[in-house]
């Protein structure tokens, strides 16, 4: 008997780990059939510290690993991705390139990353975005919407309903 794909979520610094756009993509995680988990990192401000906690995170049994992260939690996310290698890597709004961060370059460890940004963003430039999308030549999707997102959650939803389901059918078990 397989387990179950994890989609394993990393919330952003202002958030919490079951927050609108996690719900959302839980819903459609848990539609595919995927297991998921939010793990907490409200009580530690620095991004650094919350790699080294996911880490450090006793993961259940699975299948395939698939990463979300929004804004710090896609940092965070990304650089733990270099030591999970997880079948993909999905990222709203990551935060990149920050004075202070550890990993000024970071670099997917994923088969497949997808990265969704606003023109508006009015915390993280997505010029970050961009960079990081092409360097790792990751899918990149920019749509007109701010930080948060929340006003292109059903677009959103729909890029990670397909990123899913190309990740989950390639990585099949052949009969």
């Amino acid at each position: 008997m397989t387990t179950k794909p994890l989609v394993l979520f990393a919330h952003g610094k202002e958030s919490g780990p079951w927050g609108t756009k996690i719900q959302h993509l839980a819903r459609i995680a848990e539609h595919h059939g995927c297991a998921v988990l939010s793990p907490e990192y409200g009580d530690l401000p620095d991004a650094d510290e919350r790699v080294k906690r996911l880490l450090a995170t006793e993961l259940p049994a699975h299948g395939q690993l698939i990463m979300v992260g929004s804004s710090m939690g896609g940092y965070i996310s990304t650089v733990a991705s270099t030591t999970l290698k997880p079948a993909g890597l999905f990222l709203m709004a990551p935060a990149f390139y920050y004075p202070g961060s550890a990993e000024q370059n970071p670099v997917s460890g994923a088969g497949h990353t997808c990265v969704v940004f606003g023109w508006h963003d009015e915390i993280i430039p997505v010029e970050h975005g961009i960079r990081f999308a092409k360097t790792m030549s990751a899918e990149l999707h920019v749509f007109d919407g701010d930080h948060r997102l929340i006003g292109v959650l059903p677009e959103i939803g729909e890029i990670f309903d397909r990123f899913l389901t190309r990740i989950l059918t390639a990585n099949a078990p052949e009969c």
